[in-house]
C-alpha cells in the first residue's frame, strides 16, 4: 500500500483502510450480508475525531474504533449514524460503553427485538443448511447490542472538530432519517446509503414519495461537487466518477417510479 511521508496509508482503489485526504479516512468492506458489505469512516480534527457510522456489529466497531484512535492519538472521539439500519449503527453499543457520544437523526429508534430480527434475517441468507441450523450468523453479531444515538439531531447542524467542520445534512430517500456528513475543507462527503457504488440502490422498503425525495437528495449532493464520496456500500467515488455514479442511482429511481406508476 502506498503511503504519505508520515507513514499513513493513502487512498488506493480496493484497499481496506483508505486515507482519502490528509484528515479523512474510509473503512470499507465491513462484513454484513451479501452483497451489502458496508462502509464507515472517520475524520481527524485538531482535538476531535468524528467517526461516521459504527459498523454492523461489535467486531466491526472494534476495527473502526482502533483505526480512529490510532490516527487521532489523544483526540476526543465522537460518532454519527447516517441512518437507522443496523448495518450502519450495530456498533453503537461498543461506542456507548466507552462513553462516546453518538449523533443521529432524531427519528432513529431501534430496539433489541429489531436487532434480533436482523440477525435472524442474516442467518436465513446463509446458503448452507447446516450453517443456518447452527445459527452461525450469531457469530458475526456476538456482544452486539441495540443502542440508539444519545445526541439526537432534529435539524441540520455543524460539528466543530478543530480546524475542520462536519456539516450534518439531511438526505432522505433511502430512509426518512438518512443524513450525510460533508467536510468542506477536505471536499469529502460521507453519503451513507444515499449513494451506493457499483450496486443497485436498495428500493425494497421505500415508497414513490421516498424515491422522489431521494432524487432531490442526489441533486443536493451533486451541487456540493465533492472531491470524494464515501458511499454506504461499495468503492470510494472520486470526482471523475461522481457524475456517472449519481446518474446511475437516479436512473434506477426513475425506473422504479415508472414501474410503480404503471
Amino acid at each position: 500500500m502506498a503511503r504519505f511521508p508520515d507513514g499513513h496509508p493513502r487512498h488506493e482503489k480496493g484497499g481496506v483502510n483508505l486515507r482519502i485526504t490528509s484528515r479523512c479516512y474510509a473503512v470499507t468492506g465491513l462484513a454484513f450480508a451479501l452483497p451489502w458489505a458496508v462502509n464507515a469512516g472517520f475524520v481527524v480534527g485538531a482535538g476531535t475525531t468524528l467517526v461516521i457510522d459504527t459498523g454492523p456489529n461489535t467486531l466491526a466497531a472494534q476495527t473502526i474504533h482502533g483505526y480512529a484512535v490510532a490516527a487521532g492519538a489523544g483526540n476526543r472521539l465522537i460518532a454519527v449514524n447516517t441512518e437507522p439500519h443496523f448495518d450502519h449503527l450495530g456498533g453503537n453499543g461498543f461506542f456507548r460503553e466507552r462513553g462516546i457520544d453518538i449523533y443521529g437523526h432524531c427519528r432513529i429508534h431501534r430496539t433489541a427485538a429489531e436487532l434480533a430480527a436482523t440477525i435472524a434475517e442474516c442467518n436465513q441468507s446463509i446458503p448452507d443448511r447446516r450453517r443456518r441450523e447452527r445459527n452461525e450468523a450469531a457469530v458475526l453479531f456476538q456482544k452486539t447490542t441495540a443502542a440508539n444515538p444519545n445526541r439526537p439531531v432534529p435539524e441540520e447542524t455543524v460539528l466543530e472538530l478543530g480546524g475542520l467542520t462536519a456539516r450534518l445534512l439531511f438526505t432522505p430517500g433511502h430512509t426518512p432519517a438518512n443524513l450525510a456528513v460533508y467536510i468542506p475543507e477536505e471536499g469529502v462527503l460521507y453519503a451513507g446509503d444515499a449513494v451506493v457504488s457499483g450496486l443497485s440502490p436498495n428500493l425494497e422498503c421505500g415508497s414513490a414519495a421516498d424515491w422522489r425525495r431521494w432524487k432531490q437528495s442526489l441533486a443536493r449532493i451533486a451541487a456540493l461537487q465533492p472531491e470524494w464520496i464515501v458511499p454506504g456500500h461499495g468503492p470510494v467515488i472520486s470526482r471523475q466518477e461522481r457524475e456517472p455514479a449519481l446518474d446511475r442511482i437516479a436512473a434506477a429511481l426513475d425506473e422504479a417510479l415508472a414501474e410503480r406508476e404503471t
